[in-house]
């Protein structure tokens, strides 16, 4: 695989609504490259014969205690990072008709 481009990466960070320097750009740049050669690694494996399986370890319904944590995050930054709001909502394209 070759090495993402940078436009690449910023369609990415733009589908993502990421804001990303021009540092962060260029180490997205490499470390995603570096996971798409290791994916097509995986890709390659011989996997005829084996069975289908989605869970390898044996363990069932681990679980943990919910914690409550404390966001003190402001509706109006909130909103700030939507890309588009009306009348203090977020606005989103209709799902039912």
């Amino acid at each position: 695989m070759s090495k993402l481009t940078r436009d690449q990466v910023l369609k990415l960070a733009h589908l993502s609504r990421l804001k990303l320097t021009d540092e962060e750009i260029e180490r997205f740049s490499k470390e995603l490259s570096e996971i798409l050669t290791y994916v097509e690694t995986l890709d390659q494996a011989d996997t005829q014969g084996l069975q289908p399986t989605y869970q390898v370890t044996g363990l069932k319904n681990v679980m943990r205690d919910d914690e409550v944590i404390d966001y003190q995050a402001k509706p109006k930054d909130l909103l700030a990072e939507a890309p588009a709001t009306e009348k203090n909502q977020f606005k989103v394209k209709r799902v039912l008709e």
